[in-house]
């Protein structure tokens, strides 16, 4: 029962790699369009890349994280 907003937060949450116009375009989609379970979800390799990039901003806040570059 989200409205457009909720699901523009869960992207910014997630890190979704869109700018705001295209995850307008994504989430009024989901809303005409709702996932049959209620479950939003992203590929694999995508999900590995955010959390990657998590780590990399990590690095040098959490002992035993290195930025190398």
């Amino acid at each position: 029962n989200g409205n457009l907003d909720d699901i523009l937060a869960f992207f910014e949450d997630r890190m979704l790699p869109a700018d705001e116009i295209q995850a307008k375009k994504i989430a009024k989609e989901i809303i005409l369009n709702p996932p049959s379970l209620g479950f939003l979800t992203i590929s694999n390799a995508l999900q590995w890349r955010l959390q990657y990039t998590r780590v990399i901003q990590k690095a040098g806040e959490i002992s035993g994280i290195h930025k190398i570059i």
